[in-house]
């Protein structure tokens, strides 16, 4: 029986469909130019470019020129890169243009597609970038992509980790950046601690491209970027603490995997506050006064640390370290680092040396930071099931691309199970038959543990021929998928999201050329060897085809359809054959966490034996509506999140807007003097109350409080006394003795020098109690869900208090530069001097429900002015920040005897 929604679809088409079919009369037009620019020599075609500004420069609009644009990109693509876009390709471009979200999936060549509404936007001469999940595809991006833009004429930039100023501000200046979201972001925020405008990198935020946008804006939107600087060694007190949690016993403590909360019962509160108090670090009747909370910030650290985070699974120990696994990806996470102290409650469990805490500098979130953009779109092979959250958050339509060839491939009912082990059994018989038919198996994981346990059984049944694919083997990683669509190939994964590689049946040949003739010079050995591959290949890929295509087959269901989605798109790429299926058992953790006690006893009833499974659509559709159960409360974390961050980003847009004034204005003589005027206003408003009679006046106090804040001995103790002097004449006297002090500071240093000073001590002092106030917004934050149980509401709670303490900040802002300027020596060196540094910075990306951070320390630690390079002996192996910047063909500081790209500096 069809829906109603299901009857309109099949009678008018979706609305993807009805879009699509909108575009059709711009892709014929497209196609009607190709005969006419392909009879235009090379310089012709490149000369379009130059028209078109042209034509721009007289009034045309970007949108007059999509139609010759594209065709201009398609033809150049043909000659630049030997692939002309398909017309599936071209609709894909036009919704980027339009600022939607192309659903394409993979295999389609979203690559490509970005260069058509790159091309066109980049005409305007503002920039465009093309935002991607990480450094290697940035590089590789560019690099590909950038020989079709200098065809044309356009300059192509790349932003990664590890470059210098001078080279990002040269990158952002070109026609099309590629750059990783994490430092667009960063980039942002370094930018606003700088104190020069010329210092500054990025030029404005005009059109960005999202690649894998649901990875982006959606699985790390929960984790705000943020700049922190170092505080004091507590490395002590984390040992202490962390040596009382073993003796913890069951009772003392509840753990919510769901919520991925622990906290201490009252039998394990008062256990905590006995042996606080035996080792001297507990003060007052209650573990929960005020003076203990920093003390019960750590303990409930230590003890997520020792029943919520699982070695192998969440972290692994490597060579003394800590070391995070991404939990999309499998991967390790060198360097980077939970926030909020929880990492250092790790260390402490793991016994290994604790590095130092960090405070916030600067913040921002994916949300606010890319919704500066005048014009935003992206593109990925899963974003259908965000639909709402794109258009919510981001205004963003997705739009399903069609396929330039249809999909093959056959996707399974899942098979249930009511143990892991019966699970296990299955899919290693599985393996075994698809093995037999030599198709290629790619099979999915959710962890590093899984995939290890699943070789481990593989390895005694006797098979080992077969590559794992996890955060132990990544630098290997983009080779192994690139092969794993060889026929009887074995590839056990992680997770298969944001890769950025192909799986292509029989194997790629380019990767293979690359990795097995490496350094052979050009000639007919080289030709020849290179036809050999490429003829293997295609045999390959035969023989893949008639086994099948691509088996995906996955041990278990993410929480996120999304994943399953594109670990399933792996297969049947460019109309390939291939067949997906998830096996699951009762014992998994979607099932356990999303009530799979209801479906055991039913199939108990049911008398299902051992090693049976349960195959039946029904069984998908309830997985699928727990699933969406998760994406909904994730979905509110997010939107929570950022309703949060909004309060903050009002506040963020008037600092860094004011900053970029102060910054441009070249005389702040007057903005000081209105500072300097609403101070005494503030002293004397504050000692001599409104209406009050004149023996009601604190003129003791008005006179310490101008000598303390304005640096004059008045005596204010002597006027109060003249008779029918009144408020106003005094704040007169006070404001004329202050302007003429000011006066003679400026005069006796020179206008020059006195400008620099005041521009230096405006800024370091906002930036100071601008990170001041962060703290105390994330010290809000964490407690203004209380409000809620007095029936108050938080977030207007949390809005009111912010608007406060922001007043509060302004109000400190005038008074400490007063106090400071009313003070300052001056020297007439000072105006040679270079402009102040920021603080020593260090990124982080944090998620705020798990306090995750994938972005910090080990050789991470960023300053402004980063070392070219750095002299051998200054280099210990050891640490990579001692490095500087190491030439891609040295060799690797580490000592292992490897060139650096191919070591340390390589491509991962």
């Amino acid at each position: 029986m069809i829906s109603l929604g299901g009857l309109a679809r099949k009678i008018f088409g979706s609305p993807s469909d009805r879009r699509v079919k909108r575009y059709q009369p711009r892709v014929e037009a497209i196609g009607a130019l190709e005969k006419e620019l392909a009879a235009l020599s090379d310089e012709q075609l490149r000369g379009k470019t130059e028209e078109f500004r042209e034509q721009l420069a007289k009034g045309a609009t970007l949108d007059d020129l999509l139609v010759p644009a594209f065709a201009v990109v398609r033809e150049a693509s043909r000659r630049a890169l030997g692939l002309r876009p398909f017309d599936v390709q071209l609709i894909g471009g036009m919704v980027l243009h339009e600022s939607g979200i192309a659903e394409m999936k993979t295999g389609e060549g979203k690559t490509l597609v970005a260069t058509l509404p790159v091309y066109l936007n980049a005409l305007a001469g503002k920039g465009v970038h093309v935002v991607t999940v990480n450094d290697y595809l940035a590089r590789r991006d560019a690099e590909w992509m950038g020989r079709l833009y200098g065809f044309l004429g356009l300059t192509t930039g790349i932003i990664v980790h590890g470059l210098s100023d001078e080279e990002r501000r040269n990158a952002y200046a070109c026609d099309v950046t590629y750059a990783t979201n994490n430092e667009l972001g960063f980039d942002y925020l370094r930018d606003n601690m700088k104190y020069e405008r010329a210092q500054m990198v990025q030029r404005g935020h005009n059109f960005a491209i999202v690649d894998e946008v649901d990875s982006i804006l959606i699985d790390e939107a929960r984790t705000p970027l943020i700049i922190s600087g170092p505080l004091e060694d507590r490395s002590e007190l984390y040992n202490a603490v962390d040596s009382f949690i073993p003796s913890l016993e069951p009772v003392d403590y509840e753990v919510d995997e769901k919520q991925r909360t622990a906290t201490f019962t009252e039998e394990g509160t008062e256990k905590m506050e006995t042996m606080l108090r035996d080792a001297g670090l507990f003060k007052g009747a209650s573990l929960y006064d005020v003076e203990n909370v920093a003390i019960v910030h750590h303990l409930n650290n230590a003890l997520k640390a020792h029943k919520l985070f699982q070695r192998d699974r969440d972290y692994i120990v490597r060579g003394g370290e800590v070391v995070i696994i991404d939990e999309f990806t499998g991967r390790m996470m060198p360097g980077r680092r939970y926030s909020d102290g929880l990492h250092q409650a790790l260390e402490a469990k793991e016994h290994v040396k604790i590095q130092p805490e960090n405070q916030t500098l600067a913040s921002i979130t994916f949300q606010n930071y890319f919704r500066m953009y005048d014009k935003l779109a992206g593109m990925t092979g899963t974003a259908a099931t965000e639909a709402e959250e794109f258009g919510n958050i981001y205004g963003l339509e997705v739009v399903e691309i069609p396929t330039n060839v249809p999909v093959q491939r056959v996707d399974e009912d899942d098979e249930v199970y009511r143990t892991v082990e019966e699970k296990y059994r299955a899919i290693v018989r599985d393996i075994k038959e698809a093995r037999k038919k030599r198709q290629p198996i790619l099979v999915g994981t959710t962890s590093i543990e899984k995939s290890e346990l699943l070789a481990d059984r593989l390895r005694k049944d006797g098979i080992k021929d077969f590559e794992v694919l996890n955060a132990r083997h990544h630098e290997r990683e983009a080779f192994i998928v690139a092969q794993a669509g060889k026929p009887g190939a074995i590839t056990i994964a992680t997770n298969m999201a944001g890769r950025g590689t192909d799986i292509q049946l029989g194997g790629n040949p380019e990767m293979r050329i690359q990795h097995e003739l490496g350094d052979m010079p050009e000639g007919p050995e080289r030709d020849a060897r290179e036809k050999q591959i490429r003829e293997e290949v295609q045999k390959l890929k035969d023989e893949a085809i008639a086994a099948g295509g691509l088996y995906v087959l996955a041990t278990e269901r993410h929480e996120s359809r999304r994943i399953d989605n594109q670990l399933r798109g792996r297969s049947g790429r460019q109309g390939d054959p291939g067949r997906s299926k998830f096996f699951l058992s009762l014992q998994d953790d979607l099932m356990r966490i999303f009530g799979s006690d209801r479906m055991d006893g039913m199939l108990q009833k049911l008398g299902l034996k051992e090693d049976e499974a349960i195959v039946h659509p029904w069984i998908n559709k309830a997985l699928e509506k727990a699933q969406k159960k998760v994406e909904a409360r994730n979905f509110d974390i997010r939107k929570n999140l950022l309703k949060y961050d909004d309060v903050m980003n009002d506040q963020r847009k008037v600092v860094f807007e004011q900053r970029l004034e102060l910054m441009d204005g070249e005389s702040l003589t007057e903005t000081v003097a209105e500072m300097r005027h609403d101070v005494i206003d503030d002293l004397v408003a504050q000692h001599i109350p409104e209406k009050a009679y004149a023996e009601q006046w604190d003129a003791k106090g008005l006179k310490e409080a101008v000598l303390t804040n304005l640096n004059l001995d008045l005596p204010v103790d002597e006027w109060v006394q003249e008779e029918g002097i009144a408020e106003d004449d005094i704040r007169a006297r006070i404001t004329e003795a202050a302007d003429k002090a000011a006066a003679e500071r400026a005069e006796r240093f020179g206008p020059d020098i006195m400008a620099y000073v005041e521009k230096s001590i405006l800024l370091q002092t906002l930036d100071h109690l601008w990170r001041e106030h962060l703290v105390n917004l994330d010290h809000l934050r964490s407690v203004i869900g209380f409000r809620g149980y007095a029936q108050r509401d938080p977030l207007n709670e949390y809005k009111s208090e912010a608007f406060e303490l922001f007043q509060g900040m302004l109000g400190s802002l005038r008074q400490e530069v007063t106090k400071n300027l009313m003070r300052v020596e001056l020297v007439r060196e000072a105006a040679d001097a270079p402009p102040p540094s920021a603080p020593p910075m260090q990124p982080h990306h944090v998620d705020s429900t798990t306090g995750e951070d994938q972005f910090a320390s080990e050789g991470d630690t960023m300053t402004l002015l980063r070392p070219a390079t750095r002299p051998a002996e200054q280099r210990d192996p050891d640490d990579p920040a001692t490095w500087g910047k190491v030439g891609r063909n040295e060799a690797c500081p580490c000592g292992s005897g490897k060139k650096y790209k191919h070591c340390h500096g390589a491509f991962v």
